[in-house]
C-alpha cells in the first residue's frame, strides 16, 4: 500500500456524532471525499433534515438518525440500525458536545451535570455500544472531539473543562484497553474555530477576538477546514500505530505564553 493509499477510507462506515454543520460536519465531509460512507445524530428531526440538505448540497449521500447519545439503550439500538441498514462502523467520532459559560458559583449541579452527560459521558456510551462490532471486524478507529480545556482552566467553563480533561483520560484508557484489538482510540484539541457560534467573538475591536490573536502564534481563528487534515489521519491506516494521543489543532496556542505588554 502506498502512503497515500493508506488515508483512503474506500468502503468505511464514518458515524460522527451530532455532526449537522460546523467541525463536525467538516470532518465527516472529508471523511465521504476519501471513500466512507457517513452517518450522523441529532436529538431532532428538523437537525436532520438540516444536516441532510447541507449534505446533499456537497454532493455527499449521508445517513441521518435522530438520537439522543446520553441514552444507552437508545444508542444501542441505533448502531445495530447502523449496522442493518448501512453496515458496521469502522470510524466513531464523538464529536456531539456543547458549552455553559457561567460562573461556578453560579451554575447549578442540573446544569453541572448536563455538561457532563453530553461531553463526557455520551462518548463512553457510544465507544461502549460500537466497540464489540469493532473487535469482531478486526479493528476500529474512534476519534473523541477534546479540547484545549482538557488541558486549561479558563473563567466560566467549570462543567466543560471537567468534561474534556475526563474526555481525554476516557481516550488514554480505550487505547489502552482495546489497543490489543486493533482499535485506536485518539482525541483532537480544537483551538479556537470560526464559526457560526463564535462570530460574535470575532467582531473587529472584541476584546475576546484581541485576546484570542495576541494568544495564537498563527495570529487568526482556525476554521473548520484546519481540522480535516488531521480528522482524515486519526481516522485512517496512515495512523495505525499512533493510539492513546490528543492532536491538538489550536494555532500555538498551547505552545505559547503570549506576547509581552507593551
Amino acid at each position: 500500500m502506498s502512503t497515500l493509499d493508506k488515508f483512503s477510507l474506500e468502503g468505511k462506515v464514518a458515524f460522527v456524532t451530532g455532526a449537522v454543520y460546523g467541525i463536525g460536519f467538516a470532518m465527516a465531509k472529508t471523511y465521504a471525499e476519501a471513500g466512507a460512507k457517513i452517518v450522523f445524530n441529532a436529538r431532532s428531526q428538523a437537525s436532520i433534515d438540516r444536516g441532510l440538505a447541507s449534505y446533499k448540497e456537497a454532493g455527499i449521500e449521508a445517513y441521518g438518525y435522530v438520537c439522543d447519545v446520553t441514552d444507552e439503550i437508545a444508542v444501542e439500538k441505533l448502531v445495530k440500525q447502523i449496522e442493518a441498514e448501512v453496515g458496521t462502523i469502522d470510524i466513531l467520532v464523538n464529536n456531539a458536545g456543547i458549552i455553559k459559560r457561567i460562573p461556578m458559583l453560579e451554575m447549578s449541579i442540573d446544569e453541572y451535570r448536563e455538561v457532563i452527560d453530553i461531553d463526557l459521558t455520551a462518548p463512553f456510551i457510544v465507544a461502549k455500544a460500537v466497540i464489540p462490532s469493532m473487535i469482531a471486524k478486526g479493528g476500529g478507529k474512534i476519534i473523541n472531539i477534546c479540547s484545549m480545556m482538557s488541558e486549561l482552566g479558563r473563567e466560566d467553563v467549570s462543567a466543560y473543562a471537567s468534561a474534556k480533561g475526563g474526555l481525554k483520560m476516557l481516550t488514554k484508557n480505550i487505547a489502552s484497553e482495546f489497543g490489543s484489538y486493533n482499535i485506536q482510540c485518539n482525541g483532537i484539541g480544537p483551538g479556537y474555530i470560526a464559526t457560526e457560534q463564535t462570530a460574535p467573538l470575532r467582531a473587529d475591536g472584541h476584546p475576546f477576538n484581541n485576546f484570542i490573536l495576541a494568544k495564537t502564534p498563527a495570529n487568526r481563528w482556525g476554521t473548520p477546514e484546519d481540522l480535516e487534515g488531521p480528522a482524515l489521519f486519526l481516522a485512517s491506516a496512515a495512523s495505525d500505530f499512533v493510539n492513546g494521543h490528543i492532536l491538538y489543532v489550536d494555532g500555538g496556542i498551547l505552545a505559547y505564553i503570549g506576547k509581552q505588554p507593551s
